[in-house]
């Protein structure tokens, strides 16, 4: 009797490490599941995410276009200076990080942007004594005189181009 005693238990305890074998592997499995459930909600969100960025982007240089337009348009009549539009047009171009032959066909914005970049703007501007900034002014003047043709070519060419 105490063989097949020892037989039984023998057969019980197998018997229940196999089921106990069985439910780990199914937590396991379960668990498994469960992360990667969360992994694709994850990337979905991900993508969603990246949908979203690449909208706002798109928009953004939509902006950017929009006012690069409005502004090479402007040039050559009173609305702002030959100065003001390459600074303006340059730094909207740079935004846009287009490549080194858009910044060669418009270089006459960043020849005259780099001529004048000396002269303070804003409120540097306000505190120049007025005989410092009439100088100033008479050299901006004379660079503009320089490069008109070159920025107003530049300026009609850019009208109607999407970067």
């Amino acid at each position: 009797m105490t063989i097949n005693l020892r037989m039984m238990m023998t057969d019980t305890t197998v018997w229940l490490m196999f089921v106990i074998g069985v439910l780990i592997v199914a937590i396991l499995a379960l668990v498994a599941a469960y992360y990667l459930w969360q992994l694709y909600r994850l990337r979905q969100a991900q993508k969603l995410q990246l949908k979203k960025v690449e909208a706002e982007s798109r928009a953004q240089r939509e902006r950017i276009n929009t006012s690069i337009q409005v502004i090479a348009s402007s040039v050559g009549r009173e609305d702002l200076t030959l100065t003001e539009a390459s600074i303006r047009i340059s730094v909207l171009l740079d935004s846009l990080s287009v490549d080194d032959t858009v910044r060669d066909e418009y270089s006459a914005f960043y020849q005259l942007r780099d001529a004048t970049a000396h002269i303070p703007i804003l409120e540097q501007w306000k505190k120049l004594p007025v005989a410092e900034r009439r100088k100033l002014d008479k050299e901006r003047l004379k660079h503009e005189h320089t490069y008109s043709a070159f920025v107003l070519a530049a300026a009609e060419r850019i009208r109607g181009k999407t970067f």
